[in-house]
């Protein structure tokens, strides 16, 4: 696979990989194949990864070939966390959200606006008005699954109706579509051998920039606190955007609450209470 997608001959493969699965083409160099879980989510990753890395902002790896099923990206030798990556990589993250977008839900160039959060659907429909887009395209359809797979009680998803009503009062100063990674969870974040830190696994869309920050802290990261140091040293905040972190946590949560279960379930309900009470 690797041979044919790359042109150049592959010399092993790390025994038992899956997918991803690291392969040594000859001379040495080491890179990874991933299998797509779905149609257009090969499309939809290589789309994503090539509009962030055109943002020259937040480093990705390479491209080295893909089809509709399978990709060849080089593989990022990791090192361990460290305080001034953190700093550089909220300045950069800065940067990569100010390359903006053309509107929220915009997908990537050449990207399908059927994507994947994960095993998740994602849709990349547009929209003009960040609170009323977020509610159609990033709450509703998942508190729909999850109430469809038991996770969620029907009763329950009046909480989170009751969120996408006030959103408009609950979000903020208006912000113009900024360019997401999309599902920047600590797992994405590689801290590379050279010091610099490389985002892999993008749900790239235009969206809030609060929206990637908060799925950063969701799940912890190293020297998070450097990271959003660095981030508001680059480009500062709106006022009262700590209390909003709950609310666009909401849209991962409830990702998770649709593919792993009642847990996140409970984690999103609180936190829609939570914002309903701020």
């Amino acid at each position: 696979m690797a041979a044919r997608l790359t042109g150049r001959p592959v010399s092993g493969a790390r025994p038992g990989s899956g997918s991803p699965a690291e392969v040594l083409l000859d001379g040495g160099t080491p890179v990874m194949v991933k299998r797509g879980d779905g149609p257009g989510a090969v499309r939809a990753e290589v789309a994503g990864l090539r509009w962030l890395a055109a943002a020259e902002a937040v480093r990705v790896p390479a491209v080295l070939g893909h089809d509709e099923r399978w990709m060849v990206t080089e593989r990022v030798p990791t090192g361990s966390p460290d305080p001034e990556a953190a700093l550089r990589f909220g300045q950069a993250l800065a940067a990569l959200h100010r390359a903006g977008a053309p509107h929220f839900g915009a997908p990537p160039p050449g990207g399908p606006e059927d994507a994947y959060i994960g095993r998740a659907p994602l849709r990349n429909a547009p929209g003009g008005d960040w609170p009323r887009w977020y509610a159609e395209h990033r709450v509703l359809p998942y508190v729909r699954g999850a109430v469809d797979r038991g996770t969620l009680r029907p009763g329950e998803a009046a909480v989170f109706e009751r969120v996408c009503a006030r959103l408009p009062d609950l979000a903020g100063p208006a912000e113009p579509p900024a360019r997401l990674h999309g599902d920047l969870w600590n797992g994405n974040v590689l801290w590379g051998a050279d010091g610099e830190v490389r985002l892999i696994d993008p749900a790239a869309h235009g969206g809030h920039r609060e929206t990637d920050l908060a799925m950063l802290q969701l799940f912890g990261c190293p020297h998070l606190d450097r990271v959003l140091a660095g981030y508001r040293q680059a480009a500062p905040l709106a006022d009262g955007w700590r209390d909003r972190v709950g609310l666009h946590q909401l849209f991962p949560l409830l990702v998770h609450a649709v593919l792993f279960g009642r847990g996140y379930a409970e984690q999103a309900l609180a936190a829609a209470r939570g914002a309903l009470a701020g």
